[in-house]
């Protein structure tokens, strides 16, 4: 599962194991777009400089019902 900050993919989230298995889940994973470690550590190091990044700024969400509950 792929986070992302105003379409900037900010972390992920494994998937748990049976998700691996769902073929509907497999799909539409595989349809989507494929990112590598170097992807993230550059939108990271973006995020960062423009003072987006949550874990270090405090940000106002435009959607906050749709984060996970904790």
């Amino acid at each position: 599962m792929m986070y992302f900050i105003q379409n900037v993919p900010f972390t992920f989230d494994d998937l748990p194991d049976f998700a691996t298995h769902d073929a509907e889940i497999v799909e539409m994973a595989n349809s989507g777009k494929a990112y590598e470690e170097e992807d993230l550590y550059r939108s990271a190091m973006y995020l960062m400089m423009e003072e987006c990044n949550p874990l270090l700024h405090e940000l106002e969400l435009e959607n906050p019902e749709l984060l996970p509950v904790d």
